[in-house]
Protein backbone atom coordinates (compact mmCIF):
# COMPACT_ATOMS: atom_id res chain seq x y z
CA UNK A 1 0.00 0.00 0.00
CA UNK A 2 2.82 2.39 0.89
CA UNK A 3 4.61 1.51 -2.32
CA UNK A 4 1.49 2.28 -4.34
CA UNK A 5 0.93 5.61 -2.55
CA UNK A 6 4.54 6.66 -3.05
CA UNK A 7 4.30 5.72 -6.73
CA UNK A 8 1.14 7.79 -7.17
CA UNK A 9 2.87 10.81 -5.64
CA UNK A 10 5.85 10.35 -7.95
CA UNK A 11 3.51 9.97 -10.93
CA UNK A 12 1.67 13.14 -9.94
CA UNK A 13 4.92 15.09 -9.65
CA UNK A 14 5.92 13.95 -13.15
CA UNK A 15 2.55 14.87 -14.65
CA UNK A 16 2.82 18.39 -13.20
CA UNK A 17 5.86 19.06 -15.40
CA UNK A 18 5.05 21.08 -18.57
CA UNK A 19 5.39 18.18 -21.01
CA UNK A 20 3.58 15.08 -22.26
CA UNK A 21 4.50 11.64 -20.93
CA UNK A 22 4.00 8.45 -22.91
CA UNK A 23 3.03 5.27 -21.07
CA UNK A 24 6.42 3.76 -21.86
CA UNK A 25 8.29 6.81 -20.52
CA UNK A 26 6.28 6.76 -17.30
CA UNK A 27 6.75 3.01 -17.06
CA UNK A 28 10.52 3.44 -17.27
CA UNK A 29 10.63 6.28 -14.72
CA UNK A 30 8.40 4.48 -12.21
CA UNK A 31 9.76 0.98 -12.76
CA UNK A 32 6.35 -0.58 -13.42
CA UNK A 33 4.47 -1.93 -16.41
CA UNK A 34 2.49 0.27 -18.78
CA UNK A 35 -0.63 -1.51 -17.55
CA UNK A 36 0.15 -0.37 -14.01
CA UNK A 37 0.74 3.15 -15.31
CA UNK A 38 -2.72 3.21 -16.90
CA UNK A 39 -4.24 1.90 -13.67
CA UNK A 40 -2.47 4.59 -11.64
CA UNK A 41 -3.68 7.26 -14.08
CA UNK A 42 -7.21 6.01 -13.45
CA UNK A 43 -6.68 6.28 -9.68
CA UNK A 44 -5.50 9.87 -9.99
CA UNK A 45 -8.54 10.72 -12.09
CA UNK A 46 -10.83 9.16 -9.48
CA UNK A 47 -9.19 11.43 -6.88
CA UNK A 48 -10.08 14.51 -8.94
CA UNK A 49 -6.84 15.11 -10.82
CA UNK A 50 -7.62 16.06 -14.45
CA UNK A 51 -5.15 13.91 -16.39
CA UNK A 52 -5.45 14.44 -20.13
CA UNK A 53 -4.47 11.77 -22.66
CA UNK A 54 -3.35 13.04 -26.07
CA UNK A 55 -3.35 10.44 -28.88
CA UNK A 56 -0.69 10.09 -31.54
CA UNK A 57 3.06 9.73 -31.74
CA UNK A 58 3.67 13.13 -30.10
CA UNK A 59 0.92 12.62 -27.53
CA UNK A 60 0.86 11.31 -24.02
CA UNK A 61 -0.39 12.12 -20.53
CA UNK A 62 -0.27 15.46 -18.75
CA UNK A 63 -2.07 17.24 -15.93
CA UNK A 64 -4.46 19.93 -17.19
CA UNK A 65 -6.77 22.49 -15.63
CA UNK A 66 -10.00 21.01 -14.27
CA UNK A 67 -13.22 22.28 -12.73
CA UNK A 68 -12.00 21.91 -9.13
CA UNK A 69 -8.72 22.63 -7.38
CA UNK A 70 -6.98 19.33 -6.52
CA UNK A 71 -4.07 19.11 -4.05
CA UNK A 72 -0.71 20.23 -5.43
CA UNK A 73 2.77 18.89 -4.85
CA UNK A 74 5.30 21.57 -3.90
CA UNK A 75 9.00 21.13 -3.33
CA UNK A 76 10.62 22.63 -0.21
CA UNK A 77 11.52 26.01 -1.71
CA UNK A 78 8.12 26.37 -3.40
CA UNK A 79 6.30 25.63 -0.13
CA UNK A 80 8.38 28.18 1.78
CA UNK A 81 7.88 30.81 -0.95
CA UNK A 82 4.10 30.31 -0.93
CA UNK A 83 3.95 30.49 2.88
CA UNK A 84 6.01 33.68 3.03
CA UNK A 85 3.95 35.26 0.25
CA UNK A 86 0.68 34.42 1.98
CA UNK A 87 1.98 35.86 5.23
CA UNK A 88 2.86 39.15 3.55
CA UNK A 89 -0.46 39.26 1.67
CA UNK A 90 -2.30 38.92 4.98
CA UNK A 91 -0.77 42.20 6.20
CA UNK A 92 -1.79 44.27 3.18
CA UNK A 93 -5.25 45.71 2.68
CA UNK A 94 -5.89 43.97 -0.61
CA UNK A 95 -9.20 42.36 0.28
CA UNK A 96 -7.58 38.93 0.58
CA UNK A 97 -6.39 39.06 4.20
CA UNK A 98 -8.78 36.41 5.54
CA UNK A 99 -8.33 34.00 2.63
CA UNK A 100 -4.54 34.44 2.86
CA UNK A 101 -4.59 33.49 6.53
CA UNK A 102 -6.81 30.44 6.01
CA UNK A 103 -4.65 29.25 3.10
CA UNK A 104 -1.51 29.79 5.20
CA UNK A 105 -3.01 27.82 8.09
CA UNK A 106 -3.82 24.90 5.77
CA UNK A 107 -0.30 24.93 4.35
CA UNK A 108 1.44 25.12 7.73
CA UNK A 109 -0.74 22.30 9.08
CA UNK A 110 0.81 19.82 6.64
CA UNK A 111 4.24 21.45 6.34
CA UNK A 112 7.19 19.43 7.71
CA UNK A 113 8.80 20.90 10.83
CA UNK A 114 12.03 21.69 8.96
CA UNK A 115 10.08 23.93 6.57
CA UNK A 116 8.01 25.53 9.32
CA UNK A 117 11.28 26.53 11.01
CA UNK A 118 12.42 28.24 7.79
CA UNK A 119 9.12 30.10 7.47
CA UNK A 120 9.14 31.09 11.15
CA UNK A 121 12.72 32.37 10.87
CA UNK A 122 11.81 34.61 7.94
CA UNK A 123 8.64 35.81 9.67
CA UNK A 124 10.40 36.61 12.96
CA UNK A 125 13.23 38.46 11.22
CA UNK A 126 10.99 40.55 8.97
CA UNK A 127 8.95 43.67 9.64
CA UNK A 128 6.19 44.46 7.16
CA UNK A 129 4.63 47.90 6.81
CA UNK A 130 0.86 47.32 6.49
CA UNK A 131 -0.90 48.86 3.55
CA UNK A 132 -2.34 52.25 4.43
CA UNK A 133 -4.66 52.43 1.45
CA UNK A 134 -8.37 51.51 1.47
CA UNK A 135 -8.99 47.76 1.13
CA UNK A 136 -9.30 46.52 -2.43
CA UNK A 137 -12.50 44.83 -3.58
CA UNK A 138 -11.29 41.60 -5.14
CA UNK A 139 -14.55 41.27 -7.10
CA UNK A 140 -13.97 44.70 -8.66
CA UNK A 141 -10.40 43.80 -9.58
CA UNK A 142 -11.59 40.55 -11.16
CA UNK A 143 -14.30 42.35 -13.15
CA UNK A 144 -11.81 44.88 -14.50
CA UNK A 145 -9.30 42.16 -15.40
CA UNK A 146 -12.00 40.16 -17.19
CA UNK A 147 -13.00 43.19 -19.27
CA UNK A 148 -9.36 43.80 -20.23
CA UNK A 149 -8.86 40.20 -21.24
CA UNK A 150 -12.06 40.12 -23.32
CA UNK A 151 -11.44 43.58 -24.83
CA UNK A 152 -14.88 44.70 -23.64
CA UNK A 153 -15.89 48.26 -22.86
CA UNK A 154 -16.36 48.88 -19.16
CA UNK A 155 -18.81 51.16 -17.37
CA UNK A 156 -18.24 51.97 -13.72
CA UNK A 157 -18.94 54.46 -10.99
CA UNK A 158 -15.83 56.33 -9.90
CA UNK A 159 -15.40 58.24 -6.65
CA UNK A 160 -13.31 61.38 -7.07
CA UNK A 161 -10.90 62.47 -4.30
CA UNK A 162 -13.48 65.01 -3.15
CA UNK A 163 -16.10 62.29 -2.64
CA UNK A 164 -18.27 62.92 -5.70
CA UNK A 165 -19.10 59.89 -7.86
CA UNK A 166 -19.04 60.03 -11.65
CA UNK A 167 -20.06 57.49 -14.26
CA UNK A 168 -17.28 56.50 -16.63
CA UNK A 169 -17.40 54.65 -19.94
CA UNK A 170 -14.01 53.28 -20.96
CA UNK A 171 -11.94 50.87 -22.98
CA UNK A 172 -9.83 49.24 -20.24
CA UNK A 173 -6.28 48.54 -21.38
CA UNK A 174 -4.04 47.49 -18.50
CA UNK A 175 -3.86 47.09 -14.72
CA UNK A 176 -0.77 48.35 -12.91
CA UNK A 177 0.03 47.36 -9.33
CA UNK A 178 2.17 49.91 -7.49
CA UNK A 179 2.76 49.20 -3.81
CA UNK A 180 -0.64 48.46 -2.29
CA UNK A 181 -2.57 50.42 -4.94
CA UNK A 182 -3.96 49.07 -8.22
CA UNK A 183 -4.44 51.43 -11.15
CA UNK A 184 -6.38 51.00 -14.38
CA UNK A 185 -5.11 52.61 -17.56
CA UNK A 186 -8.09 53.11 -19.85
CA UNK A 187 -9.24 55.10 -22.85
CA UNK A 188 -12.07 57.35 -21.66
CA UNK A 189 -14.72 57.30 -24.39
CA UNK A 190 -16.45 60.46 -23.16
CA UNK A 191 -13.27 62.52 -22.82
CA UNK A 192 -11.53 60.89 -25.78
CA UNK A 193 -8.25 60.65 -23.91
CA UNK A 194 -6.21 58.35 -21.68
CA UNK A 195 -7.17 58.30 -18.03
CA UNK A 196 -5.82 56.48 -14.97
CA UNK A 197 -8.22 55.21 -12.32
CA UNK A 198 -7.63 53.77 -8.87
CA UNK A 199 -9.40 50.42 -8.71
CA UNK A 200 -10.30 50.88 -5.03
CA UNK A 201 -12.44 53.87 -6.08
CA UNK A 202 -14.25 51.99 -8.85
CA UNK A 203 -17.64 50.26 -8.76
CA UNK A 204 -17.79 48.22 -11.99
CA UNK A 205 -21.20 47.81 -13.60
CA UNK A 206 -22.43 44.84 -15.61
CA UNK A 207 -20.34 44.01 -18.65
CA UNK A 208 -21.40 45.94 -21.74
CA UNK A 209 -20.51 43.09 -24.08
CA UNK A 210 -19.25 45.65 -26.60
CA UNK A 211 -15.83 44.68 -27.91
CA UNK A 212 -13.06 47.08 -28.86
CA UNK A 213 -9.69 46.94 -30.59
CA UNK A 214 -6.82 47.56 -28.12
CA UNK A 215 -5.05 50.88 -28.63
CA UNK A 216 -1.31 51.48 -28.62
CA UNK A 217 -0.12 52.21 -25.09
CA UNK A 218 0.97 55.85 -24.75
CA UNK A 219 4.74 56.31 -24.68
CA UNK A 220 5.14 52.58 -25.29
CA UNK A 221 5.68 51.54 -21.67
CA UNK A 222 2.56 51.28 -19.54
CA UNK A 223 4.41 51.15 -16.21
CA UNK A 224 6.54 54.23 -16.91
CA UNK A 225 3.50 56.11 -18.19
CA UNK A 226 1.31 55.30 -15.18
CA UNK A 227 4.08 56.00 -12.67
CA UNK A 228 4.80 59.36 -14.28
CA UNK A 229 1.14 60.35 -14.41
CA UNK A 230 0.51 59.30 -10.82
CA UNK A 231 3.64 61.09 -9.64
CA UNK A 232 2.45 64.23 -11.39
CA UNK A 233 -0.90 63.84 -9.58
CA UNK A 234 -2.81 63.56 -12.84
CA UNK A 235 -4.97 60.63 -11.76
CA UNK A 236 -8.61 61.03 -12.82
Amino acid sequence: MLETSARLLELLSLLQLPRDWTSSALSERLGVSTRTVRADIGKLRSLGYPVDARPGVAGGYRLVAGTAMPPLLLDDDEAVAVAVGLGVAATWRLGVEETSLTALAKLEQVMPSRLRRRVDAIREATSVVPGAEPPLDLAALSAVAAAIRAHERLRFGYTKPGGNEEQRHTEPQRLVSWGSVWYLLAWDLDREDWRIFRVDRMVPRASTGVRFRPRAIPEGDVVEYVVRRVTEASVS
